[in-house]
């Protein structure tokens, strides 16, 4: 393995098809920093984002009540990333809906803006990934 940076915060997404998913997460440019196979598991990273998948099994004791899809529900994950188009064109080029186009929003901190450019898609299991790349910062006008 090679010489990995491990995050201190790594959400760990149930997922209901261990190849879809990966399929999803590596064809946007993650790689796969280890698996274990037999335990339905894949640690995931893209330049320091790091998530881990965990394939839902009937012996699993850490669900802790009925999975319904989409498994994401009320939860999104911002990656930043250098650049968004990359992983636009990754997604159109496999013909993965976006759930949000591409857009440059501005988000106030106390009195500073932070811009960014973002999309949102989807994984295979429902989960909200909003993709952003920063565009600078600017004194809030407000």
């Amino acid at each position: 393995m090679r010489n990995v940076s491990w995050a201190r915060l790594v959400p760990e997404l149930l997922v209901g098809d261990m190849s879809a998913s990966l399929s999803f997460w590596t064809g946007l440019g993650f790689s796969v920093l280890y698996r274990r196979e037999e335990e339905g598991f894949a640690y995931l990273d893209l330049d320091g984002a790091q998530i881990m998948l965990e394939e839902v099994r009937a012996n699993r004791t850490w669900v802790t009540g009925p999975l319904q899809r989409p498994y994401g529900r009320g939860i999104n994950f911002q990656i930043a990333v250098p650049a968004i188009e990359p992983l636009v064109e990754a997604l159109r080029s496999q013909g993965w809906p976006l759930f949000l186009a591409p857009e440059e929003r501005w988000y106030r901190a106390d009195g500073i803006e932070f811009g960014v450019r973002q999309f949102l898609a989807q994984d295979p299991d429902g989960y909200l990934l909003r993709f952003s790349a920063s565009i600078g910062q600017r004194p809030w006008a407000g």
